[in-house]
């Protein structure tokens, strides 16, 4: 699953131990084995609700009186079960491969030698249903078979309502724990079964679900359909997809394989682009794992309502319209590339998370890690200029960054309850374990660490798989100890911090420690963390670094000393001054993008943790302010605006927005305006400083904002589209009721979801108090999206300018605020919330939280406090060093 591009730095988690009581024995109790559920479904979509009807084959390890299961918002009718004669268990289990299969019996109660009428006994804070008999059922086989009733909620979770202004859609969304809000279940990835489904809809609508159609007859009554699909595989419950309504889709195939990406009928021109994408990944996934896509069709499908980015329900992938539709022509370059890698992150899950399935949740990591590392190799693949690497380095800056805090956590992190379960969807669970991986793949090479997940997937296929089954099968197969060094990383929270010492001939003397960011080492209960690292050393290969070395013995032969080749390492990185300078006046020739985007970051962070002033970076950023690289431009432009925000007093940041002007307005001067056919990553590098320099206020670059967004409304094709959103939030920043409200216009009326985005996010940036208080009435109003209300308040609880109104409006407003929650919306404004940067501010929101607690944001708040600190500690020691760094430099 992708979290979604509103995530303004991810749901990073918090504490590594949880405070407080603790909900247990939320797991179901065992000795109970799902095989095979057969589901007949029907909605009605006009009062948003639906009746089901289930039989679910079950395997009993013992006789017992009471079978437990999971059900949540589910009324329950009549329920029965039967028990099958022994002889008839041995012909039933299907192949676990079979996807063309009807049910093996129409009427299977025929067979059944005795049943039961059970009661129902629910428990909602559990969200388990148990069916009690008045006589034991025997070990061995029995079918339960539950008549229920279902609501079409507006959480985004479970069987929900998704709307246009043309129609109503059916839709699903059950990852981690929601399948059982669609129909009783044994609701844990280890309880695989295989799934026929069937459902009952109205003659309009059409249904896509995880295989292919195997009949759609009219009836039971005259208006319906009823579309009987075939047979999944053996797979959990959280990846069962259906979605109805008036989708229409583009086709492809790839490698013999039909693939669809399907759309609201306004939207289908939109789904050209990832189409390709699909086609072009299925073919190399095929190729990359060794085995053929284990599905018989795949679809992608956008919906209107998503709070995720996408889902990767096996063979019928789940998307935000913003992560799957793009002009393929005309969209930005970032959306297109935003497209390419959440496809690929998607399709990858369809072998590593569907195929093979972590054994339970604490292993999250296995199945987010893995495909976030594989969406950007994959997409770099297909598009090789589009400069992949240099967003990946950029991202695990970001990660180490958050990491560094005291309330981070370790990758595999126990959680039992759903709540605990929904907070491991963070950033550690995506972006750390995936830098892990990287690094990993860095130091075994490429097709070794292939050859290693080959032989993982082949020994589970269909199953479920661990940590230690991953990372057993690259060690057999490498020979070199990647258990020790994936262990490390996994199962310790923080970020390692490596300082290397002088070279003595071609010895380097080595420290690791714990990295931890300014403010937080009382409260990190570090335990004397160590870790095994490969190091990697430009032009002089890898070397292991255990926590007993103290030396690196064969690591500085090349001329230029620089220990995060290819910027793969997740370490911090420490030289002495002298290393340090021939680091920085050798960057440009001697390192490559990656790695000079890696070593700032390595400065920004020793600066926030104490070991550097502001002024050595901003040093450090004016170095690189010829660098042709847009993603290095973007990494120096973004931390000098942080200082800005972050550090700053007002005077003190016009006094640095003169620097900036005077520094880099030259160099966006140099580089003109955009050519015919210029490469993609000139237009980016134009783009990163035409914002950093309108940020600044830039009169020359202000004017050309106003011109661009003029240019925009009177529907003339802009002069520069790379830089039209950037020039209409700067116009924004300033602009009046008029342009408010053609801004407004824009969202309720562009058809193509990134443009409409754009604008919406532009809603943001005005200043006006009056249109502050707008946008703040809009995100709360019916006219937004759910899935969109929580992103329009967290931008303006991000924004200096803005964030003093919105979190008064948001403790004023927090009954509708609750009202319009989703699963996750609620925890994402506590985070937003970290973007204070007073004691007094900090105290307000941890009061105001705890009078108004959150669901599954105990992590995201306790990480939202801790920022806070952080900012307040940073402020009140680098404030002076920025001053003095301005006196010196000259901003006036």
């Amino acid at each position: 699953m992708v979290l979604g591009r509103w995530v303004v730095v991810g749901l990073f988690c918090g504490m590594a131990a949880l405070g407080g009581a603790r909900i247990e024995a939320q797991r179901l109790p065992g000795g109970v084995r799902p095989e095979h559920y057969a589901l007949t479904i029907t909605p009605d979509l006009g009062k948003a609700r639906f009746e089901g009807t289930e039989k679910i084959d079950v395997v009993l390890d013992a006789p017992t009186s009471a079978i437990t299961l999971n059900a949540a918002e589910i009324e329950f009718g009549d329920v029965k079960a039967y028990v099958w004669p022994a002889g008839l268990i041995a012909d039933f289990k299907p192949d676990k491969g079979a996807q063309d299969k009807p049910p093996v019996w129409d009427e299977p109660t025929q067979f059944y030698k005795d049943s039961q009428i059970a009661t129902v006994t629910l428990d909602s804070a559990k969200e388990q249903a148990t069916l009690t008999f008045a006589r034991p059922l025997p070990a061995g086989r029995v079918t339960l078979e539950i008549a229920y009733k279902g609501i079409l909620n507006d959480k985004l979770r479970g069987f929900y309502l998704s709307k246009t202004k043309a129609h109503n859609y059916g839709v699903t969304q059950f990852e981690s724990t929601d399948a059982r809000r669609a129909f009783p279940c044994f609701d844990e990835s280890a309880l695989k079964a295989t799934f026929d489904v069937t459902l009952v809809v109205d003659a309009g609508d059409t249904v896509i679900s995880n295989t292919k159609v195997l009949r759609d007859e009219p009836g039971p009554e005259p208006g319906k359909h009823t579309i009987l699909f075939a047979r999944t595989p053996e797979m959990s419950t959280y990846l069962v997809a259906w979605l109805v309504g008036d989708f229409v889709c583009s086709e492809g195939k790839s490698d013999g394989v039909p693939i669809r990406v399907c759309a609201t009928p306004d939207k289908l021109a939109l789904t050209e682009f990832a189409l390709d994408a699909a086609k072009w990944d299925l073919h190399y996934y095929d190729k990359y794992f060794g085995i053929k896509y284990p599905m018989a069709k795949l679809d992608l499908i956008a919906i209107p309502d998503f709070e995720a980015g996408a889902m990767e329900n096996f063979g019928c992938i789940t998307f935000r319209e913003t992560e799957l539709l793009v002009d393929a022509k005309n969209g930005t370059l970032p959306a297109r590339k935003e497209v390419a890698e959440t496809v690929a992150h998607e399709m990858a899950h369809q072998w590593f998370g569907d195929l093979v399935t972590p054994q339970w949740w604490d292993n999250l990591w296995l199945n987010e890690g893995f495909a976030t590392w594989m969406e950007s190799k994959a997409a770099a693949k297909w598009r090789p200029k589009w400069d992949y690497e240099q967003d990946v380095a950029m991202e695990r800056n970001g990660i180490l960054d958050e990491d560094a805090a005291g309330t981070t956590r370790p990758i595999r992190q126990r959680a039992e309850t759903p709540a605990e379960i929904n907070e491991l969807f963070d950033d550690i669970a995506y972006g750390k374990a995936g830098a892990v991986i990287a690094m990993v793949e860095n130091w075994v090479g490429e097709e070794q660490f292939r050859k290693g997940v080959q032989a993982y997937l082949s020994a589970h296929l269909y199953g479920n798989a661990t940590a230690e089954d991953f990372w057993g099968a690259q060690t057999r197969v490498s020979g070199l100890p990647v258990d020790q060094v994936m262990r490390s990383f996994v199962e310790q929270p923080g970020v390692p911090e490596v300082s290397f010492g002088a070279r003595q001939g071609v010895t380097v003397v080595v420290e690791q420690q714990r990295f931890i960011e300014r403010g937080a080492e009382s409260k990190t209960g570090a335990q004397g963390e160590q870790w095994t690292i490969p190091v990697c050393v430009k032009g002089d290969g890898c070397e292991l670094l255990t926590p007993q070395a103290t030396a690196m013995k064969d690591a500085a032969k090349a001329p230029l000393f620089y220990a995060n080749a290819n910027d793969k390492g997740y370490y911090r990185a420490e030289y002495t001054k002298d290393e340090f300078a021939a680091i920085v006046a050798n960057a440009e020739t001697g390192l490559a993008p990656a790695e000079r985007i890696g070593l700032l970051g390595d400065r920004w962070a020793l600066m926030r943790a104490g070991q550097g002033t502001v002024g050595e970076f901003l040093d450090l950023a004016l170095a690189v302010k010829q660098d042709n690289d847009p993603g290095v431009m973007e990494s120096a432009l973004g931390r000098v605006g942080l200082i800005g925000s972050r550090i700053a007093n007002d005077d003190d940041r016009a006094r640095l927005d003169a620097v900036v002007r005077r520094e880099f307005g030259p160099v966006y001067a140099a580089l003109g305006g955009p050519r015919k056919h210029e490469p993609d990553d000139h237009a980016e590098l134009r783009e990163s400083l035409f914002e950093a320099l309108g940020n600044a206020r830039d009169p020359a670059v202000m004017a050309e904002a106003e011109r661009l967004t003029q240019q925009l409304f009177s529907g003339q094709k802009p002069a520069d589209p790379m830089i039209v959103d950037a020039a209409v939030a700067l116009a924004a920043a300033k602009g009046d009721a008029a342009m408010y409200d053609r801004l407004l216009r824009v969202v309720h009326d562009a058809k193509d979801p990134d443009f409409r985005e754009a604008a919406l996010r532009a809603l943001t940036w005005f200043e006006a108090p009056e249109l502050v208080k707008r946008t703040l009435e809009y995100a709360v109003s019916d006219e937004v999206r759910s899935q969109d209300s929580w992103g329009l308040i967290g931008l303006l609880l991000g924004r200096r300018e803005t964030q003093e109104q919105a979190w008064t409006f948001v403790r004023q407003h927090w009954g509708e605020i609750e009202m319009r929650s989703t699963e996750n919306s609620g925890a994402r404004i506590v985070q937003a919330a970290g973007a204070f940067c007073t004691v007094e501010k900090r105290d307000e929101v941890a009061s105001f939280f705890a009078a108004h607690p959150v669901e599954s944001a105990e992590r995201t708040l306790a990480k939202s406090l801790d920022r806070i600190d952080e900012c307040a500690q940073l402020r009140a020691a680098q404030e002076p060093e920025l001053q003095r760094w301005l006196e010196a430099h000259g901003g006036s």
